[in-house]
């Protein structure tokens, strides 16, 4: 890839990291910095696999944002990028046991575990709201 290639994706891509970094979450950009993160995780955490897609953008960042403004929420926010840091997005899919790859997506991990998992075709084709609530009640159970 072209260097200008490389800078203008970065310069695209900036709003959409910037969405969810503003919100709290923590980025992890290298598989160093997955595998670091997950050998010192406790409790629980909110696992965002961000994408430059439209659902992405319409709704799940959204969504996302929107559930974590009031109620309990996880202990710890996290993201990577697919797409973008594809070396940090496939050492996180990892830890997602039994679960196909998909982004945008959400997990919600106690320590290492995925308690709960929300594909892309779980956001595609509803409503933030719906996703608000999936969230909500996700956060309701476990943290």
């Amino acid at each position: 890839m072209s260097m200008a290639y490389e800078e203008y994706m970065k310069q695209i891509v900036k709003p959409m990291r910037e969405e969810l970094t503003t919100a709290g979450f923590a980025e992890l950009r290298t598989p160093e910095e997955v595998d670091n993160y997950m050998k010192e995780t406790s409790g629980t955490t909110l696992v965002f696999v961000n994408s430059v897609c439209g659902c992405a953008a319409g709704l799940a960042r959204p969504a996302a944002v929107k559930a974590l403004q009031e109620g309990p929420t996880p202990d710890h926010l996290v993201t990577v990028f697919a797409g973008q840091d594809r070396e940090a997005t496939a050492q996180m899919r990892q830890y997602f046991d039994g679960y196909e790859p998909s982004s945008p997506s959400m997990a919600l991990l106690k320590g290492k575990e995925v308690i709960h998992f929300i594909p892309r075709e779980d956001i595609e084709d509803e409503d933030i709201e719906t996703i608000v609530d999936n969230l909500k009640q996700a956060f309701s159970q476990y943290c």
